[in-house]
């Protein structure tokens, strides 16, 4: 099979293939560095999600910026940065089955530092039969402070299940850790501070207190329990992120580059990216990114290698077969994990290439 040309360093971004995510090195930059001294400036500890890049390139600026280690979701995301050196992972996904905890022991083995998370005692006990007698596995109790997706009902079930993980052969108990419900600060203290408080009380110590997401990253402060935050989306931003005001569209570092393939009416244009390109997410939205030269044109579908975009609303000169245009997707996080490899620019001349390393992996 022929695979395409890579970008080349040097290249203008308006000669490349389409389509293709591009990311900003100066939005990059300052993403990372106005982050990180937001948290410095208040004594949390950064741990930021891969999820959104699967870069180790990415990871290690942010880690040279002043992360203290990194946050994955899959056991196949950890293995891919400890090859690249990392040494402090956080897994955040109840990890269930034989094969993921022969291979989590593996990894544990051979890092330094491996913590995952729990909310119930059927992965409490799945993690304690594959460590007795190993090197201990370190496990945060997961708290479900209102987003409604994994984690303990309430304080109490988080002290309890966190006795459960103190007391299991082969685990030792590491902290509080939740997904928090965006902008609810309120609610996530009350329900750490209740926690600790019931461990303090039993004698057992939680050193970690974890929280995190882009969306309210600037309330984390708030949260004044916690030891750490995280989050993933903040290194990139996306049309989401701009409109829930965490950052503006200036801010957005990827951009997807697509072509215009078709003109079959005045007011259609048709480009060459399609959900295989800017994902299907609509996150609220009633179209599927922002077009940045053409603000009032619409994507208003997306089959897999079409986008179909209504330029009715546009005023002036539009766009004519064979321009390139440049998109704001919807949900970086997704884009991220569609391709191969990351295009870098600064100006718009190719910086270098990244290989999307982490992407594609089941679990």
């Amino acid at each position: 099979m022929t695979t395409p040309p890579r970008p080349q360093v040097g290249q203008s971004i308006l000669s490349l293939s389409t389509p293709l995510p591009l990311i900003d090195e100066v939005r990059l930059a300052a993403n990372i560095a106005r982050v990180q001294a937001y948290l410095d400036s208040h004594g949390l500890a950064f741990r930021p999600h891969i999820k959104t890049h699967k870069i180790p390139a990415i990871a290690k600026a942010q880690e040279a910026a002043g992360a203290r280690g990194i946050n994955c979701q899959k056991i196949t995301e950890a293995e891919v940065f400890a090859d690249a050196g990392f040494e402090d992972i956080l897994i955040t996904f109840n990890i269930l089955g034989p094969e993921k905890r022969d291979r989590l022991k593996a990894l544990n083995d051979r890092i330094a530092s491996l913590k995952v998370v729990a909310d119930s005692m059927v992965t409490v006990d799945g993690l304690s039969a594959r460590f007795a007698g190993a090197k201990p596995l370190a496990v945060l109790v997961e708290c479900d402070t209102g987003a409604g997706r994994c984690g303990v009902q309430d304080p109490a079930a988080a002290v309890a299940l966190a006795q459960a993980i103190a007391s299991a052969d082969g685990l030792t108990f590491a902290g509080l850790l939740t997904y928090p419900k965006a902008h609810d600060e309120a609610t996530v203290e009350a329900f750490f501070a209740s926690a600790i408080a019931s461990l303090k009380a039993l004698g057992i110590p939680c050193p970690i207190v974890s929280h995190g997401g882009t969306p309210s990253l600037f309330s984390a402060h708030h949260v004044s329990s916690a030891t750490e935050h995280r989050a993933g989306t903040y290194v990139y931003n996306d049309r989401a992120m701009a409109r829930s005001g965490h950052c503006t569209l200036d801010d957005c570092a990827m951009q997807v580059l697509a072509t215009v393939v078709a003109r079959p009416t005045p007011g259609r244009a048709v480009l060459d990216a399609g959900s295989k390109a800017l994902t299907s997410d609509l996150l609220g939205f009633s179209d599927y990114g922002l077009i940045v030269d053409y603000p009032d044109a619409v994507i208003t579908g997306l089959s897999e290698e079409h986008g179909v975009v209504d330029l009715s609303r546009v005023t002036g000169p539009r766009p004519e077969i064979g321009d390139k245009v440049r998109i704001v997707p919807n949900h970086t996080c997704v884009v991220s994990n569609l391709f191969d490899v990351m295009t870098f620019h600064r100006d718009g001349v190719v910086t270098r290439v990244e290989d999307v390393a982490a992407r594609g992996l089941v679990w």
